[in-house]
């Protein structure tokens, strides 16, 4: 049974926001917290031959900071801190988060696109961890703590609705006492681009009812499951991805699923995860699904 919380961390400001953010989620949980830095020969690149750097002692001195950063905040929050080497980086927090119950990392900024928030560390971690992996942006350049938000998003595929996911989702506004809003965004069929996108209104509504009990009929063990959650629904004419993220703006957390993948090369997160995570600004949880 998983036995802690796992951030991801590397001295960089979207670093620190997610072991905070992972520190609130340990102690929410009732688990440990678990820092680890994945070293590799990237750390020594800037090093001054002349003048040899102590990579070593400097990264052990930022796990240090970072773990006191965090007791400052939790006192009675029990923390650990790791130096791992030896790998890639992506392997190395893969490996680590094998027993945790979520790796949390941060989320950084690829540049020239603001819209575009995630680096390729991010990117493969929530492809590759068997773990449900939580992507932190930073607040700005003063990094500090992100708003908090109103409610749990969660992305509902109604053909195909993940029990992994919706129990995650559900959990999750449980835990933190808030709305869960349940989102399923769809497409017209082909026929209306051919008429102009002009379709009579009862055939409209027809589809729009369909598309709506689907998605009530996706929550209904989840809602007798945590009666105490209250569940908002929201099914509108649009992509997946694009339902997601217009929904999320006050979320304080959103939750997609990804399949699993049996094989470690090609892409492993499908499009509408892929998209999230790039343009949605508050915290996003990638929960792997069969």
């Amino acid at each position: 049974m998983p036995q802690y919380v796992l951030a991801g961390i590397d001295g960089s400001p979207e670093s620190s926001a997610a072991a905070r953010w992972a520190a609130d989620e340990a102690v929410r949980r009732g688990l440990p917290l678990r820092l680890v830095h994945a070293q590799t020969w990237l750390d020594d690149v800037h090093a001054d031959a002349g003048q040899p750097a102590d990579v070593r002692g400097l990264t052990l001195r930022m796990l240090a900071d970072a773990r006191e950063e965090v007791r400052a905040a939790h006192p009675a929050l029990e923390v650990g801190a790791e130096l791992v080497g030896g790998g890639d980086p992506v392997d190395v927090l893969v490996e680590a988060a094998a027993g945790a119950e979520l790796l949390v990392v941060g989320s950084r900024g690829l540049g020239g696109f603001a819209g575009l928030v995630v680096g390729s560390v991010g990117l493969a971690l929530a492809g590759r961890s068997e773990a449900p992996t939580v992507l932190v942006r930073s607040a700005g350049a003063q990094d500090g703590p992100h708003p908090e938000g109103t409610a749990v998003v969660v992305g509902v595929d109604t053909r195909s609705p993940s029990p992994e996911v919706l129990e995650f989702a559900f959990r999750e506004a449980a835990r933190r006492g808030l709305v869960l809003r349940a989102v399923h965004g769809w497409t017209p069929p082909p026929v209306w681009g051919y008429a102009g996108g002009v379709a009579p209104q009862v055939e409209a509504d027809q589809f729009r009812a369909v598309e709506a009990e689907l998605l009530d009929e996706a929550l209904v063990g989840w809602r007798e499951k945590y009666p105490e959650v209250t569940v908002l629904q929201d099914c509108r004419i649009a992509g997946g991805a694009q339902a997601v993220v217009d929904t999320a703006a006050d979320a304080a957390l959103v939750v997609v699923g990804r399949r699993r993948r049996r094989h470690r090369v090609g892409l492993h997160l499908g499009p509408v995860a892929h998209a999230v995570l790039h343009h949605a600004q508050a915290p996003v949880a990638v929960v792997p699904h069969d």
